[in-house]
């Protein structure tokens, strides 16, 4: 019997990682030193989620797949896909500046390493005064242009600043050059994929006074050249309303603000739905199960349950994510 799926989180410490995931989402990540990203669903080898809680509680989300295929995911998912989970959960700390970098599409990716490429999407949960992230380029570049650009360590002078609140959210393609600012908190959803080309790491150096990989010849096939006029992804915030985000072949995403109760249907879609927390806190109930989440939490809707009551704790925002 299925029911909406909480996992136990994935600690990664990272060179550029805070205490955010402890001071503002509550996470214990003890005893690692600091926490850069937490992964909340994922299916990555080696990073395979575990139920947390109820029935199918210390199952993988590997065995569940196997067992109850298109029932978890939906039909037109397993048959896409198959045994791997097509969606990566995160949140992110910044506590310095990420590399620059960019991820292949799914042609590259698939030449190069025989795997998936990397499109996500960001939402922040909180910054810092002064945050920024990079989306993007700040004016049409040339390859030539952005070699040059990368030999004369000038990049950030060709980069895109974003100044970041929360609720904005940014769109990312597979192929667009880009890091997280220092003082950033936010959800990323992203293609299951952990292919990264870093162009630039800030000359930063590990406690053993490593460097980190570059790719940087790597990179220059893999980014997309174009210059657009807006990066940030526009949408409108509407109190007791779905209201769509992004919409990509690789994920859907909404916006719920609720301050009452909805009963949310999702008969119209043949997938799985995420919902993340990402802001005040949410009671899931799906027939005679219930969970809570908080900020910071999120749950996996299996594609066999077509109905679930969202019962809000005052106001609160969920992202609801599928594969369409």
């Amino acid at each position: 019997m299925l029911y909406p799926l909480t996992f136990n989180t994935i600690f990664k410490d990272k060179i550029w990682g805070g205490q955010k995931m402890k001071n503002i989402l509550g996470k214990d990540f003890s005893p690692l030193p600091n926490c850069g990203e937490t992964w909340e669903i994922s299916g990555v080898e080696g990073n395979v989620s575990i139920v947390k809680e109820g029935a199918l509680a210390g199952r993988s989300l590997e065995d569940l797949l196997r067992e109850y295929k298109g029932d978890l995911v939906g039909q037109h998912v397993y048959e896409q896909f198959g045994d791997q989970f097509p969606l990566l959960i995160k949140f992110l700390d910044a506590a310095d500046d990420l590399s620059i970098q960019v991820h292949p599409n799914d042609e590259l990716a698939q030449e190069r390493h025989n795997g998936f490429g990397k499109t996500e999407m960001w939402y922040i949960l909180q910054a810092d005064e002064g945050a920024k992230l990079n989306s993007g380029f700040n004016r049409p570049v040339t390859k030539d242009e952005y070699l040059k650009a990368v030999e004369n360590n000038t990049l950030g002078e060709i980069l895109n600043m974003e100044a970041v609140q929360p609720g904005d959210v940014f769109f990312l393609p597979a192929g667009r050059v880009h890091y997280i600012g220092k003082g950033c908190l936010l959800a990323e959803i992203q293609q299951t994929s952990d292919l990264t080309y870093r162009i630039y790491d800030f000359d930063r150096t590990d406690d053993k006074g490593q460097k980190r990989e570059l790719h940087t010849e790597l990179a220059v096939d893999a980014i997309d050249y174009t210059f657009h006029d807006e990066y940030k992804t526009p949408y409108e915030r509407k109190l007791n309303q779905s209201v769509n985000a992004v919409a990509c072949p690789y994920f859907t995403t909404n916006v719920l603000h609720f301050d009452q109760e909805v009963m949310h249907d999702f008969a119209h879609i043949d997938s799985f739905v995420i919902l993340i927390c990402v802001d005040g806190g949410v009671t899931i109930q799906a027939d005679s199960y219930q969970t809570t989440l908080k900020m910071g939490e999120t749950a996996l809707i299996p594609a066999a349950l077509k109905q679930v009551s969202l019962i809000p704790d005052g106001e609160m925002t969920l992202l609801e994510t599928y594969v369409p």
